[in-house]
């Protein structure tokens, strides 16, 4: 046990994670000529094709220093914000860390909020300079900051390059010196922490598990610890490139098993492995239930495809722990599922997966997040309100509050001005503004949840010229003055279109809304009216001019009353015709509604 160091990579997005992973495998031998590729470890055709990863991937590399050979379990971790539950279950299974800091653009909001999960959890942190070979980069000034952030020696932080290949040795050294061996009893009985799994057609779900005390063997019968269910291990192995079966996985190590399991509720991450007659109770302290931060609704395209949808789903929440859904049913588009996700980018790469893995052609709601109503009857008991179908009738309201969240955002001095417009234009209010250096400057905002969902990390990076970095966390519930904004569409109300939307800004996006659908609804053979409106009252009116066929074309002489005999058929044709008539409305439309400032 003492050869062996498990660690993962940890930085902000686009800081080099996966191509220092690369350089790593080819350094350790752990990938052949013939194997190579970049983004080795990235596996999905979304994640080279955006070239961000999306999934932990874990990986076992063996190494040789000093006459001794060393097992070396590297996990590479996301850098998004909205894929950090991956980070935090990848951190639950190591003793250290590789903080990796791009020498050009320097230390950046993920990068520190990754840093202090990885400090709560008491792991060994190796501070790595990246792309250190660019024209750009600025070793000095960004070591002086690394210094100021860790507390560390400027001697300890080490120079690479993950793009030539410079500094990989003195990383795997750092890694052997300073990671600690893992801390475990193989004579004691077995506990192992599921943090991640994966649905395989042929073999049901592959657990992905590291072992804390005690050996799983083949063919040995175990327990779940949440659902108390038995199984045998058909296989177990180390997870090299490609899965290599082994007769037991020891303490501290990090394996895969295979038990044919086939229903994917069956397996919870952050679930505890034991022994089938074992009487513990105590399950390993890995990390919390995930909050999902943006709601919306998926449903599929074609009704009848619901159930396909269900195991779709459960098979995409084995592979991606943080999404969360149940269940709800809508008068516009039938039956489907209310989603959590941890923001857009994930909601953006489920519906993807949907279509890419799963085959299932989806439509997605317009996203929005959980508010807390309170009655006039009851003001004391709070209604939970995922959906705006959900809020009680205006006249039994008493108030609503919603979610607020603390961002932090780093930006380059120069965009302060432009960046400080953004959040006060979302109803942000500034609470600390602080020089990191004379061009980085730290901003802290309170803001509304409801107001960073939609497009405000777009527009982040569009007024900072990409300079700005952005993390938020939760800080409870706050008083608002919220309306709910529906849209009628022909006299019909389209739920699924529906939003809660704070006062002061309804009429304006309740006319932004009708001006997009009007440009991607078709138009039909009759006129169709779109309205928003809060209640009864309409706030805004566009609408789509009907395809007129020329009724008088044959009229080449004659009398106007036959014209207008022809005309008046023409249109009683028309308003019957609206009585009955059904608008398709496509998918564009319930997306459009996120980028209305386009």
């Amino acid at each position: 046990m003492s050869t062996i160091r498990n660690f993962c990579i940890i930085a902000h997005i686009d800081h080099g994670k996966s191509t220092l992973a690369d350089r790593l495998l080819d350094f350790t031998g752990a990938v052949t000529s013939r194997e190579k590729q970049d983004q080795l470890l990235d596996n999905m055709d979304i994640e080279r094709e955006r070239g961000i990863t999306i999934k932990s991937h874990a990986i076992q590399m063996n190494y040789s220093k000093g006459g001794e050979d060393y097992v070396l379990n590297l996990i590479d971790t996301p850098g998004h914000v909205d894929f950090s539950y991956e980070v935090s279950r990848s951190i639950a299974a190591c003793e250290g860390a590789l903080l990796v800091v791009d020498a050009a653009q320097s230390i950046q909001a993920q990068t520190i909020s990754n840093l202090y999960l990885a400090l709560e959890n008491d792991l060994e942190i190796i501070p790595v300079l990246n792309k250190v070979d660019l024209p750009s980069a600025n070793p000095e000034e960004v070591s002086d900051d690394i210094v100021d952030l860790l507390g560390c020696k400027k001697e300890e932080i080490i120079h690479a390059s993950a793009k030539t290949g410079l500094g990989i040795e003195e990383i795997l050294d750092a890694v052997i010196n300073i990671v600690p061996a893992p801390q475990s009893d193989s004579s004691a009985p077995l506990r192992a922490l599921i943090f991640d799994s994966v649905y395989n057609p042929f073999r049901g779900v592959e657990t992905y598990f590291r072992v804390f005390s005690g050996s799983i063997k083949k063919g040995q019968s175990i327990k779940f610890m949440a659902t108390q269910k038995k199984y045998s291990a058909d296989e177990v192995g180390t997870l090299n490139l490609t899965q290599t079966p082994k007769k037991s996985i020891e303490a501290g190590d990090v394996g895969y098993l295979i038990t044919g399991i086939k229903n994917a509720k069956e397996v919870k991450v952050g679930d505890t492995i034991i022994e089938v007659d074992s009487e513990q109770t105590d399950s390993i302290a890995g990390f919390e239930d995930v909050k999902p931060m943006v709601f919306a609704g998926i449903y599929p395209v074609d009704t009848e495809e619901f159930e396909e949808l269900r195991s779709s789903m459960e098979k995409l929440q084995l592979n991606d722990a943080s999404l969360v859904f149940v269940p709800e049913s809508s008068s516009a588009l039938g039956f489907g599922f209310r989603c959590g996700f941890l923001g857009m980018l994930h909601l953006e790469i489920i519906q993807e997966r949907l279509e890419r893995e799963f085959n299932m052609s989806v439509i997605t709601t317009v996203p929005n997040v959980s508010y807390q109503a309170f009655t006039r009857k009851n003001p004391e008991k709070s209604i939970l309100v995922n959906n705006p179908s959900d809020l009680p009738d205006p006249s039994s309201l008493d108030r609503v509050e919603e979610p607020y969240i603390k961002a932090t955002i780093i930006t380059k001095s120069d965009y302060v001005g432009s960046v400080m417009g953004l959040c006060i234009e979302k109803r942000g209010i500034i609470q600390n503004q602080t020089y990191l250096t004379t061009q980085r400057v730290e901003l802290l905002f309170d803001m509304p949840l409801a107001e960073i969902v939609f497009d405000f990390y777009d527009r982040l990076k569009t007024v900072s010229k990409g300079y700005a970095s952005f993390d938020y966390s939760p800080i409870g519930l706050r008083k608002s003055k919220l309306v709910k904004v529906d849209l009628l569409l022909n006299g019909n109300s389209v739920d699924a279109l529906s939003s809660l939307i704070h006062f002061d800004s309804a009429h304006i996006i309740g006319k932004k809304m009708c001006e997009k659908l009007r440009q991607l609804i078709p138009r039909q053979q009759f006129d169709i009216p779109i309205q928003a409106a809060i209640g009864a009252k309409i706030i805004s009116r566009e609408t789509i001019k009907a395809l007129r066929k020329d009724v008088t074309a044959k009229c080449y002489g004659g009398d106007i009353s036959r014209k207008r005999k022809l005309l008046e058929k023409q249109k009683k044709g028309k308003k019957k015709m609206r009585q009955i008539g059904n608008v398709e409305i496509p998918q564009e439309a319930f997306m459009a509604v996120l980028k209305l400032n386009d």
